[in-house]
């Protein structure tokens, strides 16, 4: 371990970010230039710790942490396994929880069961890969969408969907439903694999600070 070395973060922009600065500051962890909206910094420091923490787009965190430009990165675990990046998964952090659902109206329920082939539209095409071929053993033609991919069964372009469920409101207000649930999903630390290795105890104390905050995972 180098002490005079800074541990650099990935932070995922928006409310995990916000989130993430309001745990880091239960822990004893503070960075008040970062939470100034109006900032054009890209990079913040803490000092005491000796941390650098910077913003990117969620999808593209796990990449900095897999090429050692971060050695920690927090993303939401949808983005961690649609990236499939080589970092390791220390830490469940209990916020922004939802799943990862098959959806579809009521007659598709039908074609699951029977692993008939199927369309399946996604903005995370790769988890939806994952769950219909490795998992299920079902052959499905899967559609990449970056829209609203509950227009897919609507329209006749997929029988399902495979994406992320909070409240499940805006599927029954278009008449579909969740049909099966492929994962959990929350916000993750995510670690960079020689980092692990060459800053394992700083990791570890970071990792301790935030179990012990009571809501915290």
């Amino acid at each position: 371990m180098n002490e005079d070395r800074y541990l650099t973060f990935a932070l995922a922009k928006g409310r995990l970010a916000d989130k993430t600065l309001e745990i880091f500051e239960k822990a004893g962890i503070f960075c008040e230039e970062m939470k100034d909206k109006k900032s054009r910094k890209l990079i913040f420091v803490n000092e005491e710790w000796k941390f650098k923490l910077f913003l990117a787009k969620g999808p593209d965190v796990p990449t900095y942490v897999e090429y050692g430009a971060a050695d920690v990165g927090v993303a939401g675990r949808d983005t961690i396994l649609e990236e499939n990046r080589n970092v390791y998964e220390v830490l469940d952090l209990g916020f922004g929880r939802c799943r990862m659902c098959v959806c579809g109206p009521e007659r598709a329920r039908e074609l699951l069961l029977h692993h008939e082939r199927i369309r399946v539209a996604s903005k995370y095409p790769n988890i939806a890969r994952d769950y219909f071929h490795d998992k299920k053993h079902q052959t499905v033609d899967i559609i990449k969408l970056n829209g609203s991919v509950e227009l897919g069964p609507l329209v006749g372009l997929s029988e399902v969907i495979v994406d992320i469920v909070e409240t499940g409101s805006t599927l029954r207000e278009n008449g579909l439903q969740v049909l099966e649930e492929v994962c959990a999903l929350s916000a993750r630390m995510i670690v960079n694999p020689v980092s692990m290795q060459m800053e394992r105890t700083r990791i570890q104390e970071l990792v301790k600070k935030i179990r012990s905050i009571p809501e915290t995972v």
